[in-house]
């Protein structure tokens, strides 16, 4: 939960004192108070990631997508901060040999006389080692202490929100409590970057969205206290490839639920894998109500991709894995093995798979924006091999029971949700 990594403000800075603080997908948060005189129109704040040094010269890698061109004068004044610092009066002063590609900074300056450079007044950096570094320890509390699931219900009233953990074979619910503390981020609807998150109020929530919160748990872990949530309107698919374009990286599925078509596209966020048959097997036991010790016996049920067969055998009785990804739900995987109650732990510890892998026909799972451009959805999960699992779960609700919280690396600050 990534899962990922604080939204990115887009805005022009004007400010006195500067502070930067990292976000989970990498971003800085600039604020300050506006300066007492008055900016030039020549003005120039860029943000964003050191591409190249060279000389006196920063190639910029800009949060806004384009490349900028740093030209450092022998006035220009350098500090770095720690990423979390929240003002500039513990910066180091640091000189541009410090400065390493791949560390953060928001530039201060003018543009040139060609409107295309930015003469540096002051140079704030982030070092990327101590982004890495904080970024690893966020996400491993987000990892501790998030949940994931869908929205039940929400009280506005009472500043609670109603989740159903995404469980196989079982459905949990828990309260989460919600305060004026607590940091609330809603992805946009046509994106699946955690980048492009914003600030949003209890009531943007709704029944259906997927939602991660990070906080203190109850003993019996059925309430959560939450300190950070991020949630998002997303679709949750199931159905066969009716159509398939590799080359323009869009497919057709027929959806289960619907009886319609859904047409969708491959970016480069996408997350594409095939489940082994034997772990598509094990999961629609669990669906069935086969106890764990029956899976290995239980029959499977209907056809079976054999392009499934290819794809890496899984220990699902085996604990959910680390590293990236915020689709974890806080350890969800019951006691005495069996497969875990959160797929997403299991799809990010297989081997990725590309459109090409996948073919008319074939049944899929996906999780996908709620609306992209010209009305196509981005996918954000692509699962195949799942043939099993909705033979035995009717009316395509299995897709239900994965995560969008694969993006990028976690969700809230770790990573990517």
């Amino acid at each position: 939960m990534a899962f990922g990594e604080m939204p990115r403000r887009k805005a022009h800075f004007s400010i006195a004192v500067a502070f930067l603080m990292l976000g989970t997908g990498n971003s800085l948060f600039i604020h300050g108070a506006e300066v007492a005189a008055e900016q030039t129109q020549s003005a120039a704040r860029p943000v964003g990631t050191i591409k190249t040094i060279s000389g006196n010269t920063i190639t910029l890698a800009t949060d806004v997508g384009s490349d900028v061109t740093i030209l450092v004068q022998d006035t220009t004044k350098f500090v770095r901060i720690a990423p979390g610092q929240r003002d500039l009066k513990d910066a180091a002063p640091i000189a541009l040999a410090d400065l390493q590609t791949g560390d953060r900074v928001l530039v201060r300056g003018n543009l040139h006389s060609d409107g295309k450079s930015v003469l540096a007044v002051s140079v704030i950096a982030m070092k990327k080692a101590d982004i890495a570094d904080k970024q690893a320890r966020e996400r491993e509390e987000w990892q501790k202490h998030g949940i994931g699931g869908l929205v039940s219900s929400v009280d506005a009233t009472k500043s609670i929100i109603t989740i159903a953990l995404p469980a196989i074979g079982e459905k949990k619910n828990v309260t989460v409590h919600v305060s004026k503390d607590t940091i609330l981020h809603r992805y946009a609807p046509d994106s699946i970057k955690f980048d492009d998150a914003k600030d949003a109020p209890l009531d943007q929530i709704k029944p259906g969205d997927q939602l991660r919160a990070r906080g203190t748990r109850s003993t019996d872990g059925s309430e959560l206290t939450a300190e950070e949530v991020v949630s998002g309107s997303f679709r949750n698919i199931a159905g066969t490839i009716s159509a398939l374009d590799t080359s323009a990286g869009i497919l057709t599925v027929q959806d289960l639920a619907t009886k319609k078509p859904i047409t969708i596209k491959i970016t480069a966020e996408s997350q594409l894998r095939k489940l082994p048959q034997p772990v598509a097997q094990r999961i629609a036991a669990r669906l069935k109500g086969f106890p764990p010790d029956a899976q290995s016996s239980a029959p499977a049920s209907g056809a079976t991709n054999p392009a499934a067969n290819a794809g890496q055998e899984m220990n699902p009785n085996g604990p959910p894995p680390g590293g990236s990804g915020a689709g974890g739900s806080g350890g969800t995987g019951r006691p005495g093995g069996g497969v875990s109650g959160d797929l997403q732990q299991m799809i990010n510890r297989m081997p990725a798979a590309t459109l090409a892998d996948f073919q008319k026909g074939d049944a899929v799972m996906v999780v996908a924006t709620e609306s992209g451009a010209n009305g196509v959805s981005n996918v954000i999960t692509l699962l195949g091999g799942v043939e099993p699992i909705l033979e035995a779960s009717p009316k395509g609700s299995a897709s239900t029971i994965l995560s969008p919280w694969s993006l990028s690396s976690g969700g809230g600050e770790a990573a990517t949700p």
